[in-house]
């Protein structure tokens, strides 16, 4: 009998990464079940029920606890959400070092992996003896062009947004630098210096998991890995999914949408969802309204109260929504008829997987990315925050399976632009040549998984090199 692999696991504080390296977790234990992870979940608040619901699902070689939580209002006020993350997890540090104590006391774990939110846990992997590894969420693309901004701070003075010419990323396709992450548009900002950080301590880490896999992101995956480039192992191990079970009850609305997608015809519904978090502007909620009203199509909106921040509901609750206080008068119904607004949440995954589904326009995060890959549904990309610019450049110019609306001089997607993208995406010579290329890649994303795939194959490096030590 093989002899028990014992791995320590830190998430970020924030829900979509702590889901992500316990789906990774679920994949490992279940490919080699011999190896055991603990994991230590540092919160910013009190641990959400969904995160409650979720580590009910999993399997009983994965233990997890959660850290003390940090209290919101002992952080500073007006700092941005990762800024928070950050500082929580700092905040939680002696609390993880006290829990790594008692477990090498009793099982040593071979290895450390902690999510890319979380690299200052990377000193403790150093003191009990471990291997240290990052889980990184984001796509490959991401990751490279972190690690290319060492080089471009050096060599640039002036703001990348400012640069006239595009950005070359190694393997990558080329960005302008207004498409950089959010961190990298202001070089004067602590923010941005603190990512810098961030990237220097991924450079000494025994490895990266990425959530990604060789057949979607071939170039930035074979340029990091490229002898000489002086980057850590790279491990593409995704597409991890967010399996999440419906909520209870579930919640209604989830159980409505889906017996009204029953009733449509095939890939006649355009999925419009901004992922967990994101916020429009009032402004921007009328014109995609009548955007939506113009086009002429059927959709299937996930809606949330205007914001002038793009993430603002990471931070605040919204579930008691009421759109009609917001769209524009008469909207809902003028559309009742071939549209359906859900307030807040809709189950994503099953809505993706419903064969009613013929499009998504998604604000680029990489998960929801994955997700539409994972089920073959092309894209209209409206990134928001983060490093969605960076992954909507990819989905429309690189992989085109997107995209992109024309942004007016004013900062809004105006109605007409929301109109035209949509029959582009909907129907036409360009819908089905969009979906033929999605449909490749939703091959080569569940072969990945498959038993000899990609990402399968390097699990299992990764394994082997863990188990050699356990």
């Amino acid at each position: 009998m093989e002899k028990t692999v014992h791995i320590a696991v830190v998430p970020g504080a924030w829900y979509s990464h702590l889901v992500s390296i316990l789906q990774f977790s679920k994949l490992l234990v279940q490919l080699h079940p011999d190896f055991h992870v603990t994991c230590f979940i540092p919160t910013l608040g009190s641990p959400s029920n969904a995160s409650k619901s979720f580590l009910q699902t999993l399997p009983s070689n994965i233990n997890c606890t959660f850290l003390p939580p940090v209290n919101p209002k002992d952080l500073p006020q007006g700092i941005p959400i990762l800024s928070q993350i950050h500082l929580a997890f700092s905040l939680s540090l002696p609390y993880l070092h006290q829990a790594l104590n008692s477990l090498t006391l009793k099982t040593p774990p071979v290895a450390l992996i902690v999510d890319s939110l979380s690299v200052e846990a990377l000193d403790l992997a150093k003191e009990f003896n471990m291997l240290s590894y990052v889980y990184f969420p984001p796509s490959a693309t991401t990751l490279s062009t972190y690690f290319y901004l060492l080089k471009l701070d050096k060599e640039t003075s002036c703001e990348y947004r400012d640069l006239p010419e595009p950005i070359q990323v190694p393997g990558c396709v080329p960005f302008h630098g207004r498409d950089l992450v959010d961190q990298a548009q202001d070089r004067s900002s602590e923010t941005y210096k603190f990512l810098l950080q961030r990237v220097k301590r991924f450079c000494s880490v025994d490895g990266i998991l990425i959530n990604s896999f060789l057949e979607i992101e071939k170039g930035p995956i074979e340029a990091l890995r490229e002898e000489g480039s002086g980057n850590p192992a790279v491990y593409p191990v995704g597409p991890i999914i967010i399996q999440t079970e419906t909520k209870s009850g579930d919640d209604v609305n989830g159980l409505e949408c889906l017996a009204w997608l029953d009733k449509q015809r095939p890939c006649s519904i355009l999925y419009v969802s901004f992922g967990s978090g994101g916020t429009l502007s009032q402004e921007q909620i009328v014109e995609l309204a009548l955007g939506l009203e113009l086009s002429n199509h059927k959709f299937l909106w996930v809606v949330r109260a205007p914001n002038s921040s793009a993430n603002d509901a990471y931070l605040s609750a919204q579930d008691d929504v009421d759109p009609s206080r917001f769209l524009p008068s008469g909207f809902l119904e003028r559309t009742k008829e071939r549209g359906m607004v859900i307030p807040s949440w809709a189950p994503q995954i099953q809505i993706l997987n419903h064969r009613s589904v013929g499009g998504f326009l998604s604000h680029c995060g990489w998960n929801s990315i994955l997700e539409s890959v994972m089920y073959g549904v092309p894209l209209i990309t409206w990134p928001l925050f983060g490093e969605q610019r960076m992954n909507a450049v990819l989905l429309s110019e690189g992989l085109k399976v997107g995209l992109r609306p024309r942004v007016h001089e004013n900062g809004i997607v105006e109605r007409v632009e929301v109109s035209k993208v949509i029959k582009c995406l909907m129907e036409g010579e360009e819908s089905r040549n969009l979906r033929k290329r999605i449909n490749q890649l939703k091959e080569a994303a569940n072969s990945a998984l498959k038993e000899d795939g990609s990402s399968t194959k390097t699990i299992s490096q990764l394994e082997l090199k863990l188990r050699n030590l356990g």
